[in-house]
This record gives structure tokens, C-alpha cells and sequence, in this order.
């Protein structure tokens, strides 16, 4: 069995407007965690998993992105770099709930790493 994605996230300018467009469509729980800026979606209940939507730091451009539970973040880099891959954002703590990193497929497309505890 491959390793399963556990989080996702949607970044864009205006947080609040898309925690609304979302909710609003597919019904979605949005809480907002205000001392990370970040709005945590719950969609486990409903067979599917977490995620996020927030707004990016520094006005970096909008984007979407999907994690995937790894053992070892640094031995996937690895990995992932002899394959044609590229680290984009080395391996970083989330405080009390775990690591991540990002990085990007031969075509560009970004994707992040995750170890930790796999609730979003």
C-alpha cells in the first residue's frame, strides 16, 4: 500500500472569502485557529480528510496543495531529488503536531511531505 495523503490546503488573498466560498458549497466546517491565521476544515467525518484555507504569508501567489504521510521526510528527499525532483521548503517543525516539507515533480508541480501525528 502507498503512502496516503493526510492533509490538504488552499491558500489565496482573501482567507475569509474562501472559507466562506467553500463552506458555502460543499458545506464544510471552517474553524479558525486566529493565532496561526489559519482556518482548519473538517471533512474526516464525512470519509474525506482535513485540510486548510488560509492566506499565504508575504503575499506569495495563491495556491493549492495536498501532503503526504512519509516515515522519514529527509529519506524521501532524497528520494524524490535522484528522481528529478526538487526540495523547495526543507524540512520545517510544526510545534505539537509534527514536520513538513515541500518540494517539486520533474514538471514543477509543488507537493508537500508530512511526519507526525496525521490528523490535520
Amino acid at each position: 500500500m502507498g503512502q496516503p495523503v493526510v492533509h490538504w490546503e488552499i491558500a489565496g488573498k482573501d482567507a475569509v472569502k474562501l472559507q466562506e466560498f467553500y463552506s458555502g458549497i460543499f458545506d464544510w466546517k471552517v474553524n479558525v485557529d486566529e493565532a496561526l491565521n489559519y482556518g482548519i476544515v473538517e471533512t474526516r467525518g464525512q470519509g474525506g480528510i482535513d485540510g486548510g484555507i488560509f492566506a499565504p504569508p508575504n503575499g506569495a501567489a495563491p495556491y493549492t496543495m495536498f501532503y503526504v504521510h512519509v516515515d522519514d521526510i529527509q529519506k524521501y528527499l532524497y528520494k524524490i531529488e535522484s528522481l528529478g525532483g526538487k526540495t523547495m521548503m526543507p524540512p520545517r517543525e510544526i510545534p505539537g503536531v509534527g514536520s513538513a516539507a515541500v518540494f517539486s515533480d520533474p514538471d514543477g508541480n509543488s507537493v508537500g511531505l508530512f511526519t507526525g501525528e496525521t490528523v490535520s
